[in-house]
């Protein structure tokens, strides 16, 4: 045993068992392509066996942000890396891929590899409802530089789609349809407004409960993982029905919107389409935040917008129905003249 290490602050020996605890969790999370097995310095995948003939790689990374701060206050860590996958595939699948594997990274103040099992749990729970393989990571004891109980995630996720099926948004035209998939909540965007409203101004704490969320706590609501849409957007890929896809993340509506759009055109939106979750009427009132901001921080019920052929809204709905998504039309596509996202 590494003594002199130890005396520095990094535990060598809990580094090795936090590998023999997360190793069931990784062969859960296995797929077509997988090569080998995790301790290598690499990790491994066949892309050729998968059978593409123009295959595009879509690389993705994010991370959670102080929504680990939350998953602290409760005492909860088994959900947080839920969120780290969907942050990362989402934001490939909005361009078309399908996720082939993924990789995580932890740092942290001491290692406690129950905790580290909990959060790597998380993260093959994501990988699975993805349809993506954990093939590699990194936990790293920094001591001086995080506290010992606490720690930080990230991940980073790689994808394939046909040259010929990538999701660029060009294609969008004026009179286009825009279809919402919803989202679960918050999901892992604006946490620090989220805790400066409801913490600091409103004086709430992870155990309050609010008539307005059903009595449910508030640690409970704002920790529901990130919705995954890989599954439902698969089929509308496959029947080439989607012309661009927005992911719904930090910026809100007025941020990620456009980013789908040609510069010629802009997004019609009518708030008035869907019922808000109660839990973002909560965060605005308890930090008296001006309710067009809202649009600008977070995604106010709606996790990914579609922009598709308005004589195809609803096939584009009928698929989404049959993967249990229960897509709504929130407005359409119309030439731009001043603003990017036009709310109504």
């Amino acid at each position: 045993m590494p003594q002199a290490y130890e005396e520095a602050g990094v535990s060598v020996e809990a580094g090795y068992e936090v590998v023999r605890r997360i190793k069931s969790h990784v062969e859960r999370t296995g797929r077509p392509g997988v090569m080998g097995g995790i301790g290598g310095f690499g990790g491994l995948f066949d892309l050729a066996s998968l059978g593409y003939s123009d295959p595009i790689l879509i690389s993705g990374t994010d991370g959670v942000g102080t929504k680990l701060m939350l998953a602290s206050m409760v005492g909860r860590h088994d959900t947080i890396g839920i969120d780290c996958v969907a942050m990362c595939v989402n934001d490939i699948a909005a361009q078309g891929a399908q996720p082939l594997f993924f990789l995580d990274y932890i740092a942290c103040g001491k290692n406690n590899p129950r905790l580290l099992e909990q959060v790597v749990s998380g993260v093959a729970d994501g990988c699975v409802e993805a349809g993506c393989a954990l093939i590699g990571g990194e936990t790293a004891e920094m001591p001086g530089m995080y506290s010992p109980d606490e720690y930080d995630l990230a991940g980073f996720s790689v994808g394939v789609a046909e040259r010929s099926s990538i999701v660029d948004g060009s294609a969008i035209a004026n009179g286009d349809a825009l279809i919402a998939l919803p989202s679960s909540g918050v999901h892992s965007n604006g946490f620090s407004l989220v805790r400066h409203a409801l913490f600091d101004v409103a004086g709430y704490n992870a155990s309050t409960r609010l008539d307005a969320l059903d009595g449910r706590t508030l640690g409970d609501v704002l920790l529901t993982p990130t919705t995954i849409y890989v599954k439902a957007l698969a089929p509308l890929f496959k029947a080439r029905l989607v012309k661009g896809v927005a992911h719904i993340t930090g910026g809100g509506f007025i941020e990620n919107i456009p980013r789908m759009l040609p510069s010629s055109l802009a997004a019609r939106i009518d708030t008035s389409s869907w019922n808000v979750p109660p839990i973002f009427s909560v965060i605005e009132g308890a930090g008296s935040i001006p309710h067009a901001e809202m649009f600008n921080v977070f995604n106010m019920g709606v996790g990914m917008v579609l922009a598709v052929d308005a004589a195809r809204t609803d096939e584009t709905l009928a698929l989404l129905h049959g993967s249990g998504v229960a897509g709504f039309v929130i407005g359409d596509v119309v030439t731009r003249t001043d603003a990017d996202v036009e709310l109504r």
